[in-house]
């Protein structure tokens, strides 16, 4: 029986794919084709596509396809994902950054033009990408990623160390709930001055509303960290009650950048008066054109 060549498999697997519902069949199948078979790039997969397989890197595809099949998200399958050109580890610890969301440090980046040594607060920061990017990517920058959970926080700590941010300065990790993580100790570790404000407050909390739990894609439903999902009736508890923690934490002028749901910035805006120490700057779309983002700043 002759052996079957590269493209002959991809196409196979994009069918199979297409059968089980997967987005993105083909792209995908590009993906874990590549990733199975040690190539540094798809580009390498299409300069080979008539390369014949053998037994046993049919054997190394098969369990990869079938994770994927399965609905597991490809970030998890490859292990990795880029955010801003970040290599970023993922897995079932913390919620998969999306390529929509590298949209809120450009943001952050346009506020702080001229800001020596800004000092920026990422709550809720997952896999740390929004953070790591941030320390990279904005000149001085000092920068506190503080998470609730365990887990993202070991995760968030493997990812800075392998973006060279291990003990580094511009970035120090803190544990707690929302604004509580930002202690006095956490402060003078991260900004070097105990009685520090925020210059930059930026999160991606949970806004899904509870009642989609179990209507989502798989990908999420099944693999995403639950913590990271659901913010309350209408997905905004979470928002609320960090926005409500920021009086007398932000140096005048300081951004807040928020992600949120499309259909919660309207709302968001209406109850901007329930923060009277801070002035609703706008909503905000990302890349794609959608509304994602709103701003506020520190009055």
């Amino acid at each position: 029986m002759p052996q079957m060549t590269v493209l002959e498999i991809l196409n196979r697997t994009k069918a199979f794919f297409e059968r089980k519902g997967v987005p993105d069949a083909r792209l995908d199948a590009e993906y874990i084709i590549s990733h199975g078979l040690g190539m540094k790039s798809r580009m390498d997969l299409y300069l080979n596509f008539e390369k014949p397989l053998t037994a046993a890197e049919l054997d190394t595809l098969r369990p990869l396809v079938a994770r994927r099949a399965n609905r597991e998200p490809l970030q998890h399958i490859v292990g990795d994902t880029s955010f801003r050109g970040h290599i970023i580890k993922c897995d079932p610890r913390a919620l998969i950054p999306r390529p929509e969301t590298e949209s809120i440090v450009d943001m952050a980046i346009e506020r702080l033009k001229g800001a020596e040594a800004p000092f920026i607060v990422e709550v809720g920061t997952g896999t740390a990408a929004i953070s790591i990017a941030c320390a990279k990517e904005i000149a001085g920058a000092k920068v506190l990623a503080t998470d609730i959970s365990d887990n993202a926080l070991s995760l968030a700590r493997e990812n800075a160390q392998a973006n060279g941010l291990d003990g580094a300065e511009a970035l120090q990790f803190a544990q707690g709930d929302l604004l509580d993580a930002v202690t006095g100790d956490a402060v003078a570790t991260a900004a070097g001055d105990a009685a520090a404000k925020i210059d930059c407050l930026i999160a991606n909390l949970p806004y899904i509303p509870d009642g989609e739990k179990g209507k989502l894609q798989p990908e999420v439903d099944k693999y995403d960290p639950e913590l990271a999902l659901y913010g309350g009736p209408d997905g905004l508890d979470l928002v609320r009650k960090l926005l409500q923690q920021t009086e007398n934490k932000l140096s005048a002028g300081a951004p807040i950048l928020l992600e949120i749901g499309s259909e919660q910035a309207e709302l968001l805006k209406a109850e901007a008066g329930n923060y009277p120490w801070l002035k609703f700057e706008g909503i905000h779309k990302d890349y794609c054109g959608n509304v994602r983002f709103v701003s506020y700043r520190a009055k």
